[in-house]
């Protein structure tokens, strides 16, 4: 008596939940991803990046050659036409295995099976999980019919690097519409199901044609081809012809600028959205950067290296995150937050300025103690009384811990804010010498403001969605760009000097950890830095080498006809001191009115 209560229970339980599946409405699969695949172009119109998932109009499994949909039901589910969604012959062979393994080994999945699992989006391998998609396969096969449940499964299944349903993966592999599939080609696409990642032919041609091998052997054995016809596809292994352009998946720009696309509308294929890069100029930027890194970073131990380019406006130009995106996909110019060291003092400066200095007022470049810290020039010694302007130029550390404390740490930070920082900012002592760390891109957006004459300016890459207009005018850009013109001239960033007007600010962190240049020239502002993802000190590079010789290769590189530059300037001896040029070179250039 319990054992037939036992029975009429669990016999209403599976009847309701049968009863469920076949009342569940079943969404349609064959549609278009929510989140199409994105092709990013150049300012030029050039794609140059992609990335999202590519789906194209579902396909009509009726309409389909045999050698197509045969290739599938032969390695998927060779029973597909006489079981009624779940084939309990090898559902229990694979339990059993799955049992006596104690792990999910086997699947035994039909591909009513398999749409079931496509429909719920669930990627779960439990024992449960599986035990539900069984249910909804039968109610699936009471509902639909074979050529429709066929058709609904080709439309939607994976077939690796990105791409859905078996239009785009012809498409994607071999140039094709899927009724144009050859034999060999229908043989490796139904391959590449089982295990997409691992047999995508793009990427894994070898290991797709050895399944392909297999297919069309299950194709012969199940009578949709002749044991003639599989012995000729496999002498003719097929070769992917990819359709689309082939394109990188990432890049540091790009991987910058996908967490920023909106919400797009359904669609099959791709959507492309211009964006603000400069091929040339991001191409030249690599190089230069990867070129001076192999040249001297072994020597003067600098592992790493990251360059940004914008105009005035925002407009991201070129993005470097450090020297090869393929072994390291860190973006060292966004993610990355460092010490920019006197790279800082333009806020410092603007402070002064806005207090009602100018360059011609003279500061203390003298020792100062703060509580228990003290201060001191990168050099050693100090020279007195001078101008902001020489104090600048110079990188005077003690006149710029002179004139925070004089102007007050607050209004440091205001002005930081204002001109778009928006990294911690402590009011320590040391915040007049670059202490709070802060990343590459919003340092340069900082001194983009300063040829924009208005603040902030907020960077951006897509073309037809600038960021926010600046806020306020920057009545202080003359006076700024004075002194970042005199740290160019005969200051402390002398190797970035050109013909042409540049304007500028090295910075140089404590042990040499990190070295920035972060200047412009015309509408064109460029940040660089160099440093040691593990934070160990560089042997004697400053913001004044290495960085401001990336920089100044890069404004060459950036310019259609480079010709009048000037060569960099000489070296001296103490070149690599944040303190500056020495005392006769500095007289000799406002001699000559440098």
């Amino acid at each position: 008596m319990a054992l037939a209560l036992i029975f009429a229970v669990a016999l209403a339980a599976g009847l309701a939940v049968l009863l469920g599946a076949l009342l569940t409405p079943l969404p349609d699969v064959r549609g278009p991803l929510a989140r199409p695949a994105v092709v990013l172009l150049t300012s030029d119109g050039e794609p140059f990046a992609r990335f999202g998932d590519y789906k194209e109009r579902p396909v009509d499994a009726a309409a389909l050659p045999k050698r197509v949909t045969g290739a599938v039901i032969a390695i998927e589910d060779r029973n597909f036409y006489r079981h009624w969604g779940v084939d309990v012959r090898g559902t229990s062979r694979a339990v059993m295995a799955d049992l006596k393994s104690r792990s999910l080994v086997q699947g035994g999945s039909t591909i009513t099976q398999q749409l079931a699992k496509i429909t719920t989006g669930k990627n779960d391998r439990t024992l449960m999980r599986k035990a539900q998609e069984a249910v909804l396969a039968i109610g699936i096969d009471a509902r639909l019919s074979k050529a429709e449940i066929l058709s609904r499964y080709l439309s939607s299944v994976y077939f690796g690097d990105g791409v859905y349903g078996l239009r785009a993966a012809a498409h994607h592999y071999f140039s094709k519409e899927p009724e144009a599939l050859s034999l060999s080609e229908a043989a490796m696409l139904a391959g590449v199901i089982n295990a997409p990642s691992r047999l995508a032919p793009t990427r894994h041609l070898a290991d797709a044609q050895a399944r392909a091998q297999l297919v069309l052997a299950a194709m012969a054995d199940t009578g949709v081809i002749t044991p003639d016809q599989a012995r000729a596809a496999m002498a003719r292994p097929a070769r992917p012809r990819p359709g689309r352009t082939t394109l990188q998946t990432g890049g540091y720009f790009a991987d910058w600028l996908a967490p920023q696309v909106g919400p797009l509308p359904p669609a099959y294929g791709e959507v492309a959205i211009r964006t603000t890069l400069d091929q040339r100029l991001q191409h030249r930027a690599e190089q230069i950067l990867a070129a001076e890194l192999a040249r001297n970073g072994k020597a003067q131990h600098v592992g790493q290296g990251a360059l940004v380019a914008m105009r005035a406006d925002g407009a991201v130009m070129a993005m470097v995150g450090g020297r090869n995106h393929e072994t390291s996909t860190f973006n060292r110019a966004v993610q990355a937050r460092r010490q920019p060291g006197s790279a800082f003092k333009l806020f410092v400066y603007l402070a002064a300025l806005r207090d009602g200095a100018s360059p011609d007022s003279t500061v203390m470049d003298a020792p100062i103690r703060i509580g228990d810290w003290t201060p001191s020039n990168a050099g050693g010694g100090y020279r007195g009384p001078i101008s902001l302007e020489e104090a600048f130029a110079t990188s005077s550390n003690l006149a710029a811990v002179q004139i925070s404390e004089r102007v007050g740490r607050e209004a440091v930070i205001r002005a930081a804010r204002d001109l778009g920082v928006k990294s911690p900012l402590q009011p320590v002592p040391s915040l007049a010498l670059g202490s709070n760390p802060m990343t590459l891109l919003e340092l340069t957006s900082a001194y983009a403001s300063v040829p924009a004459g208005a603040y902030p300016v907020a960077p951006y890459g897509f073309d037809q969605q600038p960021g926010p207009p600046p806020k306020a005018r920057l009545r202080e850009q003359a006076a700024l760009m004075r002194l970042m013109g005199s740290a160019v001239n005969y200051g402390t960033a002398r190797r970035a000097s050109l013909w042409e007007p540049a304007f500028g600010k090295t910075g140089t962190t404590q042990d040499n950890r990190d070295a920035w240049f972060v200047g412009f020239a015309q509408d064109l502002t460029v940040g660089v830095w160099v440093g040691n993802d593990d934070n160990s000190p560089m042997r004697s590079v400053s913001g004044g080498g290495m960085p401001a010789d990336i920089w100044r290769q890069f404004l060459l590189a950036a310019q259609p006809e480079p010709i009048g530059w000037a060569e960099p300037a000489p070296r001296h001896e103490d070149e690599e001191r944040e303190d500056g040029a020495p005392r006769w070179l500095r007289r000799l250039g406002r001699l000559l009115g440098l």
